[in-house]
């Protein structure tokens, strides 16, 4: 079943109501109407004024709370906005059900487009990772710099702890494991999403945990969500199989902007054998290595993302911003923006999850 297929999932006025999204202290969410979808946006108040654009890109599972404990350490280096992907977080399913990388791609330029903030400074995180090279390599007038964390690029040889995350693409496949885990609680399932995508869950406080068990009771109560889950998968897995100028090795290294690269030693996601062949695709790349960091080091060392952020920008001050798309680069077609903004952080009644993904 491709991932453009209209996902089977009840009119928003039949959705079931759902418990408001957390933010953190100094967090805004608002909702933004654009052709075929309507993102949900977190941003923090600018420190001052005049500061850089950034844009932040979660993973498969995840929402734009995952940044919550890196924007605020940048508050002084740049303007933070963190995006839910379409049916992910806080925003609805995509009016077209286009989960593929490119789908998820067209969803970042059609904001970036709309609020005329680029050139941005890209952070993205596993399957965001994926999607935001994409965007790099077809705008690179969108893109002042990219920071990728555990991105996910194809490899040949997938660990193993990995493949039953990349079995969801399978047809059938959620379905089968929401009936071998209907007796699971939420906190059982917190422990198994936690124990997969940190090198040390010890590293997760009471309070957070707490609040990831109150985001899964409202994850299970989405009717829509594991179909995003299984078309997202889908469209992850379908793009690692793509060859020629389309492959995502081949659109990495088409990259213009500077990129910092952070993987985690004890990854059980994405291969920390990859990150000598990003840094070698990615043509001005710095790569950092966290041995005891899993899949989200910005949710287990922010502070030292945050620092190796902030030494990229020192070492790029002054590089002149590259305008025009990449010779051969893949068309991400952004759409016409239309709609205004709501600030009230609801999306037309849509019901909202967040949950820590990979």
């Amino acid at each position: 079943m491709p991932s453009t297929e209209p996902p089977s999932v009840p009119p928003a006025n039949v959705l079931p109501k759902v418990a408001a999204v957390r933010a953190a202290d100094g967090e805004r969410l608002r909702s933004v109407h654009l052709p075929g979808m309507t993102l949900t946006v977190r941003s923090r108040p600018s420190a001052r004024e005049g500061l850089p654009p950034a844009l932040y890109v979660h993973g498969l599972g995840g929402s734009s709370q995952n940044w919550s404990a890196l924007m605020p350490l940048l508050d002084g280096v740049v303007h933070s906005e963190a995006l839910d992907l379409p049916g992910f977080g806080d925003s609805p399913p995509p009016d077209d059900g286009d989960y593929s990388i490119t789908g998820h791609a067209r969803a970042v330029v059609r904001y970036l487009d709309a609020a005329g903030r680029g050139p941005v400074h890209l952070f993205a995180n596993s399957l965001g990772g994926a999607v935001a090279t994409r965007v790099a390599a077809a705008r690179p007038d969108l893109v002042r710099t990219l920071s990728l964390v555990s991105p996910a690029l194809p490899e040949i040889r997938v660990q193993r702890s990995a493949v039953p995350t990349g079995l969801l693409a399978l047809p059938g496949v959620v379905p089968l494991f929401n009936r071998l885990t209907r007796e699971w609680t939420a906190e059982q399932r917190v422990r198994g999403v936690t124990a997969l995508c940190y090198g040390d869950p010890g590293r997760v406080t009471p309070d957070g945990f707490r609040n990831a068990v109150e985001e899964m009771e409202r994850r299970l109560r989405l009717p829509y969500f594991w179909d995003a889950m299984a078309r997202s998968t889908r469209g992850l897995v379908n793009a690692y199989t793509v060859g020629g100028q389309h492959g995502l090795w081949r659109q990495a290294e088409r990259v213009l902007a500077p990129t910092l690269l952070v993987y985690g030693g004890r990854d059980q996601l994405v291969g920390y054998r990859m990150a000598q062949r990003a840094a070698r695709a990615f043509r001005d790349s710095r790569l950092l290595t966290l041995p005891d960091a899993g899949h989200v080091a910005m949710m287990e060392y922010p502070q030292t993302v945050a620092t190796a952020f902030r030494e990229l920008l020192a070492d790029t001050r002054g590089t002149v911003d590259t305008a025009g798309a990449a010779d051969g680069s893949e068309a991400v077609d952004s759409g016409n923006p239309a709609g205004g903004e709501r600030t009230d952080g609801a999306v037309d009644g849509e019901p909202a999850n967040q949950i820590t993904g990979g």
